[in-house]
């Protein structure tokens, strides 16, 4: 932890989360503090969080230096935290007013915490015993007179809260005011999980080994879906809470966060820390300040929880590490699976990164030995993996507007004679991608986006998958004018549900998509009772590509496999794989059989071939040696500028004039692509251009684009961001 400390009236640096682009000079206040306190200081007339980073410069009247106000009370910012902080900040180029943002969205650290009762082991044992009382009196004599929540005990227990309270007014238990941020309970590592496989154990001794090493690695954990990674990694979070450090597991999907949590506290007899934007502000708040003071072992979340500060961080788990969700595409731009890498290197700590379809990324870097590499061949138990074919659409009868063929639709109706689910699975969400007018061919589009609205029946409105923007459904075309000429294009989740029910009449169909919920809680509701076979038919996009398991779903049928083939994102190929291999995995995770079947006009098409033939080997091999060839990642680097503004001309402008000045760029051997209008040319009203830079793999990169970037002055509205590594191209 932090040594240096500072005595009243010393000068010290601080930095704060507000816009400016240096550090300010405080004095130390009263009873001094140690480098990296968070403190509260006087910014003109506001107070602001800020935290020590060291020592004053002194360029400034001593005289005239303001005192740091205060010293909260909270953990100070570990060493390798702010070395964290410093080179992400140098890599994706972001300023670290910013970067200390990102490690500080805990609301009312400052505040004096809040109250709320708490119970822990009473004086008095109860004159009457039951099976209830027994347990809840069991679990807090297992936690050495630990304080609970009401909930947390009445849970932990497992009986109702009434009981609880019963043992308080016999004084068995006993009822106290405490903070609300209370350390959480104790997970035990050594309660035992289930029985593994021989390749599941063999994986989960080579794990645990790095962990007990007390050393950085990286290890990639690639197994087939429904092979059992969860459990094999949480052997690794086992041995690292043996060793007394912290584990953080970062997961997608705020949905998989609830099946995820009831399997940790299977394993480990407690509930973990979760940090994501389900939960509630004191939750955040009480998570942020325990994982500080090593008051939470297990920590389950989003990927802003990289940015915790961690007391003592041994291992941090991505599930899923090839999945989109990871990288931030606004803010500060990072992806946190690189991140990850980053921040446990400097903690002396092991990263798995857990996926059935890694990225290319990832199997590069195993390629190259950078990473370790364990492999899972085969599914959990009686689990076998699905049967794949494809149906050719180019001889299907299909009649006009219908999406399932007929041989997809007597491969339904077979399931559901067998009281079996399928999911028919969409690459898109909505009820259609397109409303055109059939008068004069007129596409309605958002008021503030160059994209085309999409129509969602169940909530009767059109909605901007860009912006977010909402209007009602229109009966005459803004263009021509005409009269109920306006017709859906192409099948969203909410027109496939109503082809299905048509189809099936009998059958309940359910549609999973996360535009449909109001909040995470009701999607993970939903979710939980497909999982209990409440629904026959599942319309899904590719939120339930995502880890989900649906014990009694053996047919998967992808209604449109040929969509991510098209346009030109260099990762088009890899995402197409690995989103129908994923959802494919989706089918006869229990002990019926599963299969899957693709529809698409291009069945010899090489991706198809290769998710159809299952040799991913194979796959990646040959999509590494065209990367090789063209000098992209992972084998070139690349930088993505976005320049934006509501004038178009002076976007263009400035696109210009950076295309021609490349001398920075061109020093380092880089080329610029452009300026050309972004995919999506205009978004909330802004104008948007793009430039591409692509360079060698041992370019430096970020220094020649600082440098570039520092040529031209942005007035006005202009606005520029810097996307080092984009993963999307819009």
């Amino acid at each position: 932890m932090n040594q240096e400390f500072f005595h009243e009236g010393d000068l010290v640096s601080v930095q704060t989360a507000q816009p400016i682009d240096r550090m300010l000079d405080y004095k130390a206040p009263e009873g001094g503090c140690h480098l990296g306190a968070f403190v509260e200081v006087p910014l003109g007339p506001r107070k602001v969080l800020g935290v020590v980073w060291g020592a004053g410069k002194g360029d400034f009247d001593y005289k005239k230096v303001r005192s740091v106000i205060r010293v909260l009370d909270v953990a100070p910012m570990a060493d390798e935290m702010r070395q964290f902080l410093i080179k992400a900040a140098d890599y994706t180029l972001t300023p670290m007013n910013a970067m200390l943002r990102l490690a500080t969205r805990a609301p009312g650290l400052g505040d004096a915490p809040s109250m709320r009762k708490v119970y822990r082991l009473g004086t008095d044992e109860p004159t009457r015993m039951t099976d209830a009382r027994a347990k809840v009196l069991g679990v807090l004599r297992d936690y050495g007179g630990l304080a609970f929540t009401l909930k947390e005990i009445a849970e932990s227990a497992g009986v109702t809260t009434s009981v609880v309270k019963g043992l308080v007014k016999l004084g068995a238990v006993s009822e106290e005011d405490a903070p609300r941020d209370v350390p959480y309970p104790r997970l035990d590592p050594d309660r035992g999980g289930k029985e593994l496989t021989s390749d599941q154990a063999v994986g989960a001794k080579i794990l645990s080994e790095a962990v007990r090493s007390g050393t950085y690695g990286t290890t990639l954990l690639k197994g087939v879906t429904g092979s059992g990674k969860t459990e094999v990694y949480l052997e690794a979070v086992a041995e690292c809470l043996r060793q007394g450090r912290q584990a953080l597991v970062l997961l997608p999907e705020i949905a998989l966060t609830a099946e995820f949590l009831t399997r940790v506290e299977a394993r480990f007899g407690c509930k973990p820390a979760e940090w994501h934007s389900g939960v509630t502000m004191t939750e955040r708040r009480r998570c942020w300040r325990m994982v500080g003071q090593g008051d939470a072992q297990l920590i389950v979340g989003a990927r802003s929880a990289l940015f915790l500060p961690f007391r003592d961080l041994g291992l941090v788990v991505v599930d899923e590490e090839h999945d989109t969700s990871y990288k931030q595409e606004d803010g500060v731009l990072y992806n946190a699976r690189d991140m990850t890498v980053l921040r446990a290197s400097l903690n002396a700590a092991q990263v798995v990164l857990a996926s059935a379809t890694p990225s290319l990324e990832s199997w590069a870097n195993v390629e190259a030995g950078k990473y370790a590499r364990v492999t899972l061949a085969s599914r959990y138990g009686a689990a076998v993996l699905p049967k794949m074919s494809a149906i050719d659409m180019r001889i299907e009868d299909l009649p006009g507007g219908r999406w399932v063929s007929p041989s997809l639709q007597k491969m339904v109706e077979a399931r559901l004679e067998r009281g079996e689910q399928s999911l028919l699975f969409l690459n898109r969400r909505g009820y259609a991608p397109v409303t055109i007018c059939r008068a004069c061919g007129h596409q309605i589009g958002c008021d503030d986006c160059d994209a085309t609205m999409v129509e969602h029946r169940f909530l009767k409105r059109l909605m901007c998958h860009q912006c977010g923007e909402t209007k009602p459904m229109p009966t005459v075309c803004p263009s021509c004018e005409a009269v109920d000429r306006l017709a859906p294009v192409g099948p969203g989740v909410e027109r496939m549900a109503e082809e299905a029910q048509a189809l099936f009449p009998d059958a309940r169909v359910a549609v999973l998509s996360s535009d449909l919920y109001g909040s995470a809680r009701a999607l993970k509701e939903h979710i939980q009772s497909i999982a209990r076979g409440e629904a026959d038919v599942i319309v899904g996009t590719q939120l339930v590509a995502k880890g989900h398991n649906f014990p009694k779903l053996t047919l998967v049928g992808v209604i449109d496999a040929d969509l991510g083939l098209q346009g030109s994102d260099l990762r088009a190929a890899e995402r197409t794989f690995q989103l129908m291999r994923q959802v494919a995995g989706r089918a006869g995770r229990a002990e019926i059989a599963g299969e899957a079947v693709l529809q698409t006009f291009q069945p010899e098409h090489p991706v198809i071939r290769a998710i159809l033939g299952g040799d991913e080997e194979a796959f990646w091999t040959a999509e590494a040696a065209e990367r090789r060839a063209a000098g992209v990642p992972p084998y070139g680097r690349m930088a993505g500028i976005v320049l934006s503004s509501p004038n178009v001309q002076e976007v263009f402008d400035l696109g210009t004039q950076m295309a021609r000045m490349d001398g920075p760029l061109r020093k380092i051997g880089a080329q610029v692509y452009g300026p050309a209008p972004a995919p999506i040319a205009r978004i909330r009203g802004r104008h948007r251009v793009r430039l591409l830079v692509k360079a060698e793999k041992s370019a430096p990169l970020q220094q020649a684009l600082v440098a570039w970037a520092a040529q031209f002055k942005l007035r006005g509205e202009l606005r520029m961001a810097i996307d080092i590594d984009p993963q999307s191209f819009y």
